[in-house]
């Protein structure tokens, strides 16, 4: 399935964009498990559009697979949901909250990622709230690699 992103930038300025400094006061993730680069807010609590640029030098690609290096699906998943908590967590009524995957359903793993892919990935709310859910896709150099709809929880740190 060779899909382009339907979030992607061209359709209008973001709202606002959020490089590593503000992701980092965003999400509790470090190294090696912070797995965005930069986050476009396309529409407050609702679209957003994360960059992850894939490099050989990520930890994961000596054992996944050393000879033939491949993104762990589950990580391009745990991407997306970095994406979506920054959308969320990065404004100030969420100070001092963290969430918490509770579901992943209906994902699909579409193609391989390999490094030197840059990763684009959709985010898409479909609830808010304690609990809420959002549909994500990742395109890898504009083909659509994973997808799936992800279930949170919003709580205090």
């Amino acid at each position: 399935m060779n899909e382009t992103p339907s979030a992607a930038p061209q359709r209008g300025v973001p709202a606002r964009t959020l490089g590593i400094k503000e992701i980092r006061k965003s999400i509790p993730h470090r190294f090696p498990f912070l797995l965005v680069d930069k986050v476009e807010i396309i529409e407050e609590d609702k679209k957003a559009v994360g960059t992850k640029c894939v490099t050989i030098n990520e930890p994961f690609f000596n054992g996944h697979f050393p000879e033939h290096p491949v993104m762990p699906g589950v990580l391009i998943l745990e991407a997306l949901a970095q994406t979506a908590a920054t959308m969320l967590l990065s404004k100030p009524e969420y100070a001092g909250k963290i969430a918490y995957f509770m579901g992943i359903d209906a994902a699909k793993f579409r193609s391989p990622v390999f490094p030197g892919s840059v990763l684009k990935l959709e985010v898409e709310v479909l609830r808010l709230g304690r609990a809420g859910k959002f549909r994500g896709r990742a395109f890898a150099d504009g083909t659509l690699a994973a997808e799936g709809e992800m279930t949170f929880a919003v709580v205090e740190a």
